[in-house]
């Protein structure tokens, strides 16, 4: 018994699991090649990778180019497995991040944070990198199809929809984020009909990947059975020996409890959900205020009114300093208890995979 494979812009990956992107410094070569070692999708994210390797040169811009760089080939060297990067369409150059993802010859370029409506006029001639937007509604979907297929007769590789209960940024509205109009469970059925109707259109096929709270080969197995092709996990991923953050923030996802999380509203000017903390008490008792803006990564963030500096506190919390920082995290976090390998973790997804399908008897095709 085993889960289909799943199938990207032709790309073949043996195990549907993708390991979501997580910045600042969370899903780095390190964690993205031990995911691809296992059949899943390895996941780099350059959001404030500048910042991580900042003695290459004083330009920020430049030694984000740098870093993204570095990253992919680290991955290169350590696996043979798909590669992808997870690029915020709200960072400020998110077009100089995609440019050299399709440069170094990533395998897949996920997006979301805001409309990628322009993703492939980045494309290169022979260019092998597929491009996978992430959406919140069928709405959003059926938009970014009509948008490149109009505009570069081009359409996704496969479409991310990425639930209210997911760690980070959120695409959805404060009030929507407890609405059952807008479960993962809702918004599933609703975005492969969208790319049903569109694949069908076209003569191609349009994958639909559930993200958001999925946790278990349970979850797993119910969102593949509601046609989702493959699903995308980020927090379980954390708490893992080769997630590139540091101990003390891996120990802050044990340590929270299921009360401990609390949705943000983030500078970005999208609401989050992340665990609290000292530094998220004083910020919403109104005494955090950046004094500058290092860097202005954000394209919606306004040093005048933002809050906090969102990169320096995400550098912090890196770091396990979480006096000056926070830590985005998925409503399961409080379920993390230890830190395990990678291989750990996928050995772990398929038993609890088969053992629901087995307690169903059940086999999978």
């Amino acid at each position: 018994m085993r889960m289909k494979n799943l199938n990207i812009g032709g790309l073949e990956i043996t195990l549907p699991i993708i390991q979501g992107g997580m910045g600042v410094g969370i899903s780095l070569s390190g964690l993205a090649s031990a995911v691809a070692n296992e059949g899943g999708v390895g996941v780099i994210s350059p959001a404030g990778i500048g910042f991580l390797y900042k003695k290459h040169s004083p330009d920020y811009l430049q030694n984000c180019i740098f870093g993204l760089t570095e990253e992919i080939r680290l991955c290169r060297a350590k696996s043979n497995g798909i590669i992808g990067v997870n690029i915020m369409v709200a960072l400020s150059n998110y077009a100089d991040l995609v440019i050299t993802s399709i440069k170094e010859g990533a395998d897949i370029i996920f997006s979301g944070a805001g409309l990628p409506l322009d993703l492939p006029k980045y494309l290169t001639p022979g260019s092998k990198t597929r491009l996978v937007p992430i959406v919140s509604s069928a709405r959003g979907a059926a938009l970014i199809c009509n948008k490149w297929k109009a505009n570069y007769n081009y359409l996704p590789d496969a479409i991310v929809v990425e639930g209210p209960k997911a760690g980070g940024h959120l695409g959805f509205k404060v009030e929507q984020i407890e609405d059952e109009n807008f479960t993962l469970e809702k918004l599933i059925p609703e975005v492969i009909a969208v790319a049903n109707e569109i694949g069908t259109l076209h003569g191609c096929s349009i994958p639909v990947i559930a993200a958001g709270g999925i946790y278990t080969g349970e979850d797993i197995d119910k969102f593949l059975k509601m046609g989702a092709a493959g699903v995308q996990m980020g927090t379980r991923f954390v708490t893992t020996v080769e997630c590139d953050a540091s101990d003390k923030f891996k120990q802050a996802y044990i340590d929270a409890g299921e009360n401990d999380v609390r949705i943000i509203k983030s500078p970005v000017g999208m609401p989050g959900r992340a665990i609290s903390s000292l530094f998220l008490d004083e910020v919403e008792a109104g005494t955090k205020q950046p004094k500058y803006c290092p860097v202005n990564c954000i394209k919606t963030c306004d040093i005048t009114t933002a809050p906090y500096c969102i990169i320096a506190s995400l550098s912090a919390a890196l770091k396990g300093n979480f006096k000056h920082g926070y830590a985005f995290a998925g409503s399961n976090v409080w379920r993390t208890d230890k830190i395990i390998t990678v291989k750990e973790l996928f050995i772990t997804l398929r038993q609890e995979f088969n053992d629901y399908r087995n307690s169903l008897n059940l086999t999978l095709a």
